[in-house]
């Protein structure tokens, strides 16, 4: 006993002391992008790497420490099915102004831009998701990494990073080598496992031919865990896409309303008046299926949508979909209009005439309100 107990804290020693040299080479590497490069232009930063390699743990570090200098650090989010600031199925562009306190905690940021992309797989539609990210990418370029106002801090370009997706196989390899040539950032960091198998190619993969005048900053560190977790990665992915969204619509309700508990929420979000679309003024979209032909819309009912305006101006030449302003919950789908709760402004929902179709699984905390009333859910409780 005394034998297996002394191995087991060796072993533990010795991956603290690996879990301490890596935190300290993503340190070196953060502080390296952000003040050894030079003042102007800012870096436009990439990181990439397989799934559950660390790559948003590094990014918030990343833009900490780019804050710190600049100020101000612009980020384009490009995973659909794990994103930083926002619930899933969104592509978004966000200014940072201020340093993350802590980086285990959920965050839940306006976007400057957004697109909603409906689901959580990319494998649904590639070609619409690379649009969305480089129409934000243009939007970026336009409207905030700009040179032509150097002594004006309003307009002045600032530093980008880009967060990307885990899927770097296959299709997913070719669409983060179409995002990376698109982009032409200063630095790529790129994580890496001690499983080689699941690693990017080393190197510019990106690059059809090697090219002798790059001016890319290509950096290798190790990921934030070597160990595999096997099943448990998949369960907590869909947790934490839960939380995100129950977080979202938690906005709903008072900052004061009290939850402590799962049925909390749900005679929460099932005392919350829905607010009422007019069936006649709403176009749906489904980004993925066709859209059933049902003028009354029932198929609706118990799902989660984006909300979006005909009215506003495509980002870019490049994608004619217009940005989204926010997600609704479905409660109820009536003759002449459809019943919903949302955080998003009720002055904005007037202007609403687009309604986007999501593929993604609802909380059961939502589903369970329903076209109940509050009388019969409690009762239920």
């Amino acid at each position: 006993m005394g034998r297996g107990g002394g191995g087991g804290e060796g072993s533990e020693v010795a991956v603290e002391a690996r879990e301490r040299d890596r935190a300290r080479e993503w340190e070196e590497v953060a502080d390296a992008v952000a003040y050894d490069s030079c003042t102007w232009p800012p870096p436009v930063v990439a990181v990439c790497g397989p799934g559950n390699s660390g790559k948003s743990a590094f990014s918030r570090l990343l833009l900490n420490t780019l804050v710190g200098r600049y100020k101000k650090v612009a980020y384009l989010d490009t995973d659909v099915g794990q994103p930083e600031f926002t619930p899933p199925g969104f592509v978004s562009l966000h200014v940072l102004e201020e340093q993350a306190e802590d980086f285990k905690m959920l965050y839940l940021r306006t976007p400057k831009r957004c697109f909603f992309f409906g689901d959580v797989c990319a494998k649904k539609n590639p070609k619409l998701l690379l649009n969305y990210i480089f129409s934000l990418y243009d939007y970026f370029l336009k409207e905030i990494y700009r040179f032509d106002d150097i002594d004006n801090p309003q307009k002045s370009a600032i530093p980008l990073v880009i967060n990307t997706s885990g899927w770097v196989k296959g299709t997913g390899l070719h669409m983060l080598k179409e995002l990376l040539k698109y982009a032409s950032p200063t630095h790529v960091i790129q994580l890496r496992t001690s499983a080689k198998g699941k690693n990017l190619p080393t190197g510019m993969f990106w690059l059809d031919e090697p090219e002798g005048d790059s001016v890319v900053n290509l950096v290798e560190i190790h990921a934030a865990q070597d160990v595999p977790r096997h099943l448990l990665v998949k369960k907590e992915a869909r947790v934490i896409r839960d939380l995100r969204l129950i977080a979202y619509f938690r906005q709903c309700l008072p900052m004061d309303f009290p939850v402590f508990s799962y049925n909390d929420l749900i005679q929460g979000f099932a005392s919350i008046e829905p607010f009422q679309l007019p069936m006649s003024k709403i176009q749906v979209i489904d980004l993925h299926n066709q859209v059933p032909d049902n003028t009354e819309h029932h198929f609706l009912k118990g799902t989660i949508v984006g909300f979006a305006t005909s009215a506003s101006v495509p980002l870019s030449n490049r994608c004619s979909i217009p940005c989204c302003v926010g997600l609704g919950f479905i409660k109820d789908v009536a003759r002449d209009s459809i019943h919903l709760i949302t955080p998003v402004y009720h002055q904005l929902l007037e202007s609403v005439d687009i309604i986007f179709r999501s593929c993604f699984t609802v909380p059961t905390c939502l589903l369970q309100v329903v076209s109940d009333s509050v009388s019969d859910i409690t009762d239920g409780l």
